[in-house]
């Protein structure tokens, strides 16, 4: 090959060889975009500032809500949950005194000035004569006395931020499941309506869930008392208790039906003994009824 050729040649290799290069070669990346520019001027956030408004679901369904009227004056401790984890009382000492309530709440933290017994938007609507500051127990720790309208009752709750400088909604439930035996009264019953048949809502509960009563239910009053007509999803129930009496099916065939004495208003433990197990076997269940739906019925 002469001088020329091998040039030529020389060179077609070197263009392949850049060519092949240049189209592996990585392209720039694009630059990464930037953080928002409040987030770039704010410094970081605590763990605890950043739960900050963020708030727990309260928990399972709260039961009747307990007023004064039925609790014994005196001071109890008292379990109080919070819709909030930044909220947390470490003590709470509930008092009740001429049918009304009060309890000093004390936090596990500074963080808070003042309470307001409300939604923060109420708070910023309403003069601050009305919020509720700490003092500090012997511990130095913050402690607030608040106004309880109810027990077992969701409670709406303002906290100010001192740091933050705003206000934090929580919600409260004071428990009345904790005061000691004896410190709260039953719930007195439902008061009857005049003698006659009515029908009554009512509400049956335990078991396995499965079961079910008929509702509304035929209620008769007369001479003081009330008995309900209770209807059951099945045939399999032989027998009913209710304040240790026993009491046997209205008749055969079909679904089980009994006739026993009931008080409104009140959450009534009875028991029911089923035969559609492999042998008989009694099964607790609650039943309520409400007097507010109480109608008078047409077989008078």
């Amino acid at each position: 090959m002469n001088k020329t050729g091998t040039l030529l040649l020389a060179a077609l290799a070197a263009c392949i060889l850049f060519s092949g290069c240049a189209a592996e070669e990585p392209r720039a990346e694009s630059p990464a975009s930037a953080p928002a520019a409040a987030s770039e001027s704010a410094p970081p956030a605590s763990p605890a500032e950043a739960s900050e408004g963020t708030q727990e679901g309260p928990g399972e369904e709260a039961p009747e809500p307990v007023h004064a009227d039925r609790i014994q004056d005196g001071t109890y401790p008292i379990e109080v949950s919070s819709s909030s984890s930044m909220f947390r009382i470490v003590d709470a000492q509930l008092t009740v005194a001429d049918g009304e309530m009060s309890a000093v709440l004390t936090l596990g933290g500074k963080g808070y000035e003042k309470l307001y017994m409300g939604t923060g938007e109420q708070a910023l609507a309403d003069t601050d004569d009305n919020c509720i500051y700490f003092t500090e127990d012997d511990q130095g720790r913050y402690a607030y006395r608040v106004p309880v309208a109810a027990l077992d009752l969701e409670t709406d709750c303002a906290a100010w931020s001192t740091r933050k400088e705003k206000w934090y909604d929580r919600v409260l439930v004071f428990h009345s499941a904790g005061l000691p035996a004896g410190a709260v009264s039953p719930a007195p019953p439902g008061k009857l309506p005049a003698d006659g048949r009515y029908l009554v809502d009512v509400a049956l509960s335990g078991g396995s869930g499965r079961a079910s009563v008929e509702s509304p239910a035929a209620v008769t009053v007369a001479d003081g008392r009330a008995t309900a007509v209770i209807v059951w999803s099945s045939p399999y129930y032989e027998s009913m208790r209710v304040d240790g009496t026993d009491y046997e099916p209205l008749s055969a065939g079909g679904n089980s039906t009994f006739e026993i004495p009931v008080v409104l208003d009140t959450d009534m433990a009875v028991s029911a003994r089923t035969i559609a197990m492999s042998e008989p076997h009694d099964v607790d269940y609650t039943l309520r009824f409400d007097s507010a739906t109480a109608v008078p019925s047409e077989l008078q």
